[in-house]
């Protein structure tokens, strides 16, 4: 039963001393004043060591409701079973949490139905995991990717409690990528940096084709750390590269991968001259063609080329 996984683990490993830097945030509303100058007085706080990881989102704690002069009309005659004294759940609880049940089950059924593993035994798991984590998580609620986090750590433990806890871990860092967590724009405004730093003839191209300011053709990747960009099998060396850059290298290893997805096609962009527009079109096409060694490969020559500029400068 769904509601009976509440483990949490703890997935923190021994930190290593990173050897470089956490991405500067940068104001993804305001334009530099100088688009011609890289921003290289910011970029030696690429290579600074990430900070701790926050503590785990806060979960729903379902009480009695015992507010003084409650009408009889917005409680449900449900008994609650963490109240000693029998309380019960409010109307606009359970309504709640239909809602987001309704969603849940939408996505379940067409998530990675062409993956071997996720038979209907499977998907109810899978199922199972994610109304668990929106019951204990109802401010948060569910929303459209979350399965696709859940799903490979699923095919991993194939243990519903595991990748539970797994997943309430994994979400620290990637609940504020979805909507309203506000991190998307600041992962636009930190690829433009990292493009016009490490490659200006990019970054003058997509300058003069489009909203240069909002890297619409990363959103996917960045919300699913490349889930869908990737063979299935090879999902799993990206996750864990990106878990483990943490530790060694930075702590925002994903736009290194980005650019390193964008790098792989320059020559096609660049002779193309590609707008935004074109860019997302084509990486919709490339889904699951890419390479992933060579992609990671790059990433972490990219990496180095960073620390070089900080380096030398």
């Amino acid at each position: 039963m769904a509601m009976e996984l509440s483990t949490k683990a703890s997935l923190n490993g021994t930190r290593v001393k990173s050897s470089a830097a956490v991405i500067v945030t940068t104001n993804p509303s305001v334009d530099s004043g100088n688009q011609s100058e890289p921003y290289v007085e910011d970029a030696e706080a690429l290579l600074t060591p990430p900070e701790e990881e926050k503590e785990g989102l806060d979960t729903l704690n379902v009480v009695e409701d015992t507010v003084e002069g409650n009408s009889q009309g917005s409680r449900s005659t449900c008994v609650s079973p963490v109240s000693s004294q029998g309380g019960v759940y409010s109307m606009e609880l359970l309504e709640t949490f239909g809602l987001n049940l309704h969603r849940i089950d939408k996505d379940v059924q067409r998530c990675d139905r062409n993956y071997w593993y996720f038979t209907s035994e499977n998907l109810e798991k899978l199922r199972n995991v994610m109304c668990t984590y929106v019951w204990e998580h109802l401010d948060i609620g569910y929303m459209q990717g979350m399965c696709d986090l859940v799903a490979p750590l699923l095919v991993i433990f194939d243990d519903e409690g595991t990748t539970y806890s797994c997943f309430c871990h994994l979400m620290e860092r990637m609940g504020a990528n979805f909507p309203n967590g506000g991190a998307m724009d600041t992962h636009f405004a930190n690829m433009r940096s990292l493009i016009q730093i490490l490659d200006s003839e990019m970054f003058e191209l997509m300058h003069q084709n489009g909203d240069y300011t909002h890297f619409y053709f990363c959103y996917r990747w960045f919300l699913l750390d490349f889930k869908r960009e990737l063979l299935y099998e090879d999902v799993f060396c990206v996750w864990e590269t990106i878990w483990a850059a943490k530790y060694v290298a930075s702590g925002h290893f994903v736009l290194f991968i980005s650019l390193a997805l964008v790098e792989s096609y320059r020559d096609i962009i660049l002779s193309n001259s590609m707008d935004f527009t074109d860019i997302i079109k084509f990486f919709n096409e490339m889904a699951e063609r890419h390479d992933a060694k060579v992609i990671l490969s790059l990433a972490r020559d990219l990496v180095l080329q960073l620390q070089t500029l900080i380096e030398n400068k």
